[in-house]
């Protein structure tokens, strides 16, 4: 007994002592993987779901939903890698048959196969990343809550190659943490939101902030529209806090003059989130409790939500994450519910007719729609 205990100690021992690479070799010798996935999604589109997991907690997850079969899967990566994806799913973004999924505070963008599932990289050394943004096939930026800079990366290798320095040495709030990116022409827009107003501008021939423009207090999301119009969602800070408390707005601004033309207020304690846009980029959708949809022409604004929440009262659970479908516009609502359970993903039609309902992960937050095939 003795003696098993003695060896069970020492294999503890060796896995957490492990880099990522050696935990995977090790895991494909001792964990049986599961190697039935493929079956199910090549030649499928669908549509993947970042699960944050609870802070500190290191239960991260991704989950997979096929969406001709409306059959989902969870928990794919680990599934396929037998290695815990890690603490807080950020983000994921696809390029060719690529994946990179952002883990924040992990401080790394794990790289998969996308017909597989399988592990084939990542990119370490990252502070709190939040989102991955390709220039080209051999550069990309990678955007951090608390590094003060941008990461810059080389797509082929994985490997670090500079970084864009964002510090604007304020010495009372840690500005400026990025996040969202779209690009226009050379520039590449990039939304700072704790404890901070500005969308700073990049230029990505020499790797450097170019321009900034200030908007209202904390822009949450950034996206940009068919006629060059980039827009964002602005929390407004939360009462009691350090760095004040305002309405939030929805802001258009023009990509090329780089000017606002139209600001949109919202109430006093609203808490607006996840814009996004349709497939043919001339509606946005956005989060406020409820989900709410702009034909971004508009001039006014409706308080009339398009898709109604069942919560009430504060924001706490609720709709936390929000994408609508690039082919189809069909609307994927992700639903935290109490952040401790599993959460629920609502699909709906452009027309907000309900589709499907499926469980994923803790903490649903972000949507990666996959092509059909590479």
């Amino acid at each position: 007994m003795k003696k098993n205990l003695l060896y069970i100690l020492l294999g503890i021992l060796l896995y957490s002592c492990m880099d990522d690479d050696s935990l995977t070799e090790f895991n494909r010798l001792n964990v049986k993987q599961d190697t039935s996935l493929t079956k199910y999604i090549r030649d499928q589109r669908g549509v993947f779901i970042t699960n944050e997991g609870n802070f500190m907690y290191d239960n991260a997850s991704l989950s997979y939903y096929m969406i001709d079969s409306m059959k989902s899967l969870n928990n794919v990566f680990y599934r396929t890698n037998t290695v815990p994806l890690g603490d807080v799913a950020q983000s994921m973004t696809i390029r060719d048959s690529l994946g990179y999924v952002v883990v924040n505070n992990s401080g790394k963008v794990y790289v998969i196969n996308m017909n597989t599932f399988e592990y084939v990289g990542k990119i370490i050394g990252l502070t709190s990343p939040r989102y991955i943004h390709f220039i080209n096939n051999r550069k990309a930026y990678i955007t951090d809550l608390y590094a003060k800079s941008i990461t810059v990366v080389d797509p082929e290798t994985f490997l670090i190659t500079g970084s864009i320095n964002v510090n604007n040495h304020s010495p009372e709030f840690y500005q400026h943490p990025t996040e969202q990116m779209v690009q226009y022409d050379k520039y590449v827009f990039t939304n700072c939101w704790s404890y901070d107003n500005q969308i700073l501008v990049i230029d990505t021939e020499i790797d450097q902030v170019v321009d900034s423009i200030k908007v209202l207090k904390q822009p949450t999301s950034l996206i940009i529209d068919k006629y060059n119009k980039i827009w964002t969602v602005t929390d407004g800070g939360y009462f009691g806090s350090p760095y004040g408390n305002e309405a939030p707005g929805l802001i258009c601004i023009d990509a090329e003059t780089r000017k606002i033309e139209k600001i949109f207020r919202f109430k006093l304690g609203d808490w607006p989130s996840e814009i996004c846009l349709n497939g043919t980029k001339d509606t946005l959708y956005f989060i406020n409790r409820h989900i709410y949809r702009l034909p971004v022409t508009a001039t006014t604004f409706s308080d009339e939500a398009f898709i109604e929440s069942g919560y009430t009262g504060d924001y706490s659970g609720g709709y936390y994450g929000l994408n609508v479908d690039p082919l189809t516009s069909d609307i994927y609502v992700a639903d935290a519910i109490d952040y401790v359970q599993q959460g629920v993903v609502y699909r709906f039609s452009s027309q907000a007719e309900p589709i499907d309902t499926f469980k994923v992960g803790i903490t649903p937050g972000a949507f990666c729609f996959r092509p059909e095939q590479f």
